[in-house]
């Protein structure tokens, strides 16, 4: 069983679709074992994003990130992180495939609804970020 982080950004929390997005997730037989809503201080969104630290869209990343609250799991699954990565779709929403999360509920390539780890070293070190071992189940 492998493990994931995902990401359900304020765009996507604020017009009303955890729900949609979870059903989704449950649907692909990944299972969320840990599971936060909050909205991240902009020292933890610079932290979690400090490998983009110095690219012109930093800023606006960190402003959108934390501009409303989240909610961030741990999945589990057989390969879980491009099952996620494959149902979230294409960063931009509109080149991501029909019935990808980001294509029925992103609004721009910021403002993308979801964010999953892309590597096994990525996910340890985002789960690490926000949740102690003892919180993942």
């Amino acid at each position: 069983m492998e493990r994931t982080f995902a990401i359900i950004k304020p765009d996507a929390v604020s017009a009303g679709h955890i729900g949609e997005i979870i059903t989704m997730i449950e649907a692909a037989g990944l299972r969320i074992c840990a599971m936060r809503m909050r909205r991240l201080t902009r020292h933890e969104a610079e932290g979690y994003y400090e490998e983009h630290r110095g690219k012109p869209f930093f800023g606006e990343l960190i402003e959108f990130v934390t501009s409303g609250p989240v909610v961030m799991m741990c999945l589990e699954g057989d390969g879980a992180i491009v099952k996620w990565r494959t149902m979230m779709g294409e960063t931009h929403p509109a080149k991501a495939a029909e019935g990808t999360v980001r294509r029925r509920f992103g609004l721009s390539i910021t403002r993308n609804a979801t964010h999953g780890s892309d590597s096994p070293g990525s996910a340890a070190r985002e789960l690490g970020w926000f949740f102690r071992a003892s919180e993942i189940l």
